[in-house]
């Protein structure tokens, strides 16, 4: 999702968030239209009408610009864990995180398709969500009040992340799920591990 955070910015910061904005939305729609590989940062630059040196001002690479958003969804989910109140759970924080997800806009959508279209990308992602399951490890340790490399705090977290990488899954939207039924599905997940959890701190 393109966040708009002009309110409050001055010139300068407006233009930088426009033109950070514009060339995300012309390059996912090249990638959509020619393919990601066959997409130059040439092509992306003449079409948001910035030099290339621009563009690798804002993103040191084309897989940079797909995934435009998860060094941003990673700090946002660092805080918010690591600031929940007493007992709020890791996983009570990261359903919000999925609900979020559920209401996908164009971008997203388009992202969607280019990565299920490109091994790279698909790999890509796999790799980007590596950081998001080492700090679910560790909340989670923190709630069962384990130690980071206990194998328990690994597994859960692992779970989380295939239930939120499954509701980014490019076929996804191709199920005749409504928002209401995939959020319903999502609480079922995360019940069945609320209660896995709620074993493991018995014992």
């Amino acid at each position: 999702m393109l966040v708009h955070m002009e309110s409050g910015l001055g010139l300068r910061e407006r233009k930088k968030q426009k033109t950070h904005e514009t060339i995300i939305r012309v390059a996912l729609e090249l990638f959509a239209e020619q393919g990601y590989e066959r997409t130059t940062i040439a092509e992306i630059a003449e079409a948001a009408e910035v030099s290339p040196r621009t563009i690798f001002s804002y993103f040191p690479s084309k897989e940079d610009i797909v995934f435009y958003d998860l060094g941003e969804l990673h700090a946002r989910l660092a805080v918010a864990l690591r600031e929940r109140p007493e007992g709020v759970t890791a996983l009570d924080v990261l359903r919000e995180f999925i609900v979020v997800s559920l209401t996908p806009d164009r971008t997203h959508k388009l992202r969607r398709c280019i990565v299920a279209t490109d091994e790279g990308l698909q790999r890509g992602k796999r790799a980007r969500f590596a950081p998001l399951e080492r700090l679910l490890v560790e909340a989670i340790a923190q709630d069962l009040q384990a130690r980071p490399e206990d194998i328990r705090p690994q597994i859960v977290a692992a779970s989380l992340i295939a239930a939120f990488t499954a509701i980014h899954d490019p076929e996804a939207e191709l199920q005749p799920y409504s928002q209401e039924q995939a959020l319903a599905v999502i609480d079922d997940v995360l019940s069945f591990l609320r209660g896995g959890l709620e074993a493991l701190r018995q014992r």
